[in-house]
């Protein structure tokens, strides 16, 4: 599977712009997906290059991308309302490059951000796909980061470490998952917010790859 990097118009609301993007066509494709960075990171970090590499191998195509803040050099995330509009540019670029349905994953911060697309109407992915979603800041479960799941009508897959910080205590996200209109969760045993296990190291590209059959079996469902 070839990858091309491409550029992505996003409408911002100080102006129009463009962010990079990596696009994976798989040969005879059985799915499309696109796929967000985290916060701490770019599309280029080993895990989202293993998974898209093992996604592309099991015949999904796979289109990474970059937010703004990444494209400018920054490390901290822009406003959320910047990381919407990209997975609208995203959405857009998309519908040329390979007219159907496609599924949106997004590594915690990548994926809530397009939790929030969804739910605003502004993207119209076919699923959503959370690896680590950041329901609130470790040791804060006061700020949950969930209003707006309930308003997303297509399917949500939960892709979740069982020792992430980030969802715990487990029954306030057992609660937020219950509250969903479609949503399930495939839990990692002993999994930390980057689903690392304690006493069993991996490199991130295989933790990644490992994920793919989680991912594409969940895509090629919708």
């Amino acid at each position: 599977m070839s990858t091309e990097p491409v550029r992505i118009a996003v409408a911002l609301p100080a102006g129009d712009t463009e962010v990079s993007g990596l696009w994976s066509a798989a040969p005879e494709a059985v799915a499309t997906v696109t796929l967000a960075h985290g916060a701490g990171a770019g599309m280029d970090h080993p895990f989202l290059t293993g998974l898209s590499d093992a996604l592309g191998a099991s015949g999904v195509s796979v289109l990474r991308f970059v937010f703004p803040f990444v494209e400018a050099g920054r490390r901290m995330p822009g406003p959320a309302p910047h990381a919407v509009a990209t997975w609208t540019g995203v959405e857009t670029w998309l519908a040329s490059a390979a007219p159907g349905p496609y599924a949106a994953v997004g590594k915690s911060y990548g994926g809530r951000m397009a939790s929030l697309a969804c739910a605003e109407g502004v993207i119209a992915p076919a699923g959503l796909v959370y690896l680590g979603y950041p329901l609130h800041p470790p040791g804060r479960p006061e700020k949950p980061r969930r209003e707006h799941l309930p308003a997303i009508s297509v399917p949500q897959l939960f892709v979740e470490g069982e020792n992430d910080p980030f969802i715990a205590p487990r029954a306030q996200f057992d609660e937020v998952v219950a509250s969903c209109q479609d949503a399930r969760v495939h839990w990692i045993a002993g999994g930390n917010h980057s689903f690392e296990v304690k006493g069993a190291r991996r490199p991130a590209d295989e933790i990644g790859a490992a994920l793919a059959p989680v991912v594409a079996g969940f895509v090629r469902s919708l």
